[in-house]
């Protein structure tokens, strides 16, 4: 259904050839030609733009903001020509690579603390990652979730053989927990707290870890990368999602209230507990540690067999590094 919902959104892009051809290693331009259009399917940053008050200031048009997240409905929309630009996870650059889609990676913003916690059926018997041998794990293979199960084994030592991975995607973790269909699954704020709330008496527990998912990124099909007018307005357009996160970060009151409740249909308390797991948001300086990271969590799929193994190196586009952390105060700098 998502897909179909991606591929229904292609007439709500602009033309892709609407500019000048550019070469993917020639020099950005930095004319932002105010006619050209963009797909942006970024919702929070729509939000935080609108409620910071920068969102009419942007130097270009959009198009629309589809309100498409998971990285396989990303993919299928630079599929349709639905989606100029992205925010994901650093795994579905890998799935879309595997797939055939040519895309870039044209900013990144990373994460150091854990943002993502494994959590146990009830009644389940297990109480540490040394545990999850010879159960049976939740794994989403194409979400950050799927990845923080994978290095969380490599932490372990445990290889994939002396566990049981269970294919399904993340939406469905909970209900797989509370069926004891599934002994593990990794969960997120604020459906940890509640499920321990609920299930915490029948024996069910949080199992927390070191593991990061690290990496956050910006991402746009190479053929919109090709269009110069477009690729000039990425440019113009990545400084305003590094300082809108920086917005959100430092209003969280208000951020709670305009996306968790407003457009999430949370409680404020339930805004509180994601805001409160989320760390200090950071744009590193360079891309050297970022391009370290994914060519891990691609050497942790190729292992298991469900990625081909190839150089992350090409994901990125080095042209645009820096220009998001140049775009934030020092302090949200790595």
């Amino acid at each position: 259904m998502a897909g179909a919902g991606a591929l229904a959104l292609a007439s709500c892009a602009s033309d892709p050839g609407s500019g000048r051809t550019l070469s993917l290693t020639s020099a950005l331009p930095t004319a932002v030609n105010p006619r050209t259009e963009l797909a942006i399917s970024i919702v929070t940053t729509e939000l935080q733009l609108q409620a910071s008050g920068q969102l009419n200031k942007l130097p270009f048009k959009v198009s629309s903001w589809p309100n498409l997240q998971a990285g396989p409905d990303i993919i299928e929309g630079f599929r349709a020509h639905s989606i100029d630009v992205a925010n994901n996870a650093g795994i579905p650059p890998i799935q879309a690579h595997s797939s055939g889609v040519q895309a870039k990676i044209v900013a990144v913003a990373t994460t150091n603390a854990p943002t993502y916690q494994f959590a146990t059926a009830p009644g389940s018997d297990v109480t540490s990652v040394a545990g999850f041998r010879g159960k049976k794990l939740a794994f989403s293979q194409g979400q950050a979730q799927g990845v923080v199960l994978l290095r969380a084994l490599k932490q372990a030592g445990i290889p994939y053989s002396a566990v049981n991975l269970v294919p399904m995607t993340s939406d469905e973790f909970l209900t797989a927990l509370e069926a004891r269909q599934v002994d593990v699954a990794v969960l997120a704020q604020p459906v940890t707290t509640e499920y321990i709330d609920g299930f915490g008496s029948k024996g069910a527990r949080i199992i927390d870890t070191s593991v990061v998912d690290y990496l956050s990124i910006l991402w746009s099909p190479a053929e919109v990368l090709e269009d110069a007018a477009k690729a000039a307005a990425i440019r113009a357009f990545i400084p305003f999602w590094a300082r809108a996160s920086v917005w959100a970060w430092e209003n969280p009151a208000q951020w709670i209230q305009t996306y968790y409740v407003g457009n999430q249909h949370l409680t404020t308390e339930q805004g509180e507990l994601i805001v409160k797991a989320q760390p200090k948001p950071a744009f590193p300086v360079s891309w050297a540690k970022a391009i370290a990271w994914e060519q891990e969590t691609n050497d942790l799929l190729a292992a298991g067999g469900f990625d081909p193994k190839f150089d992350v190196s090409v994901l990125f586009d080095t042209r645009f590094e820096g220009i998001a952390s140049a775009a934030v105060p020092a302090q949200y700098r790595e």
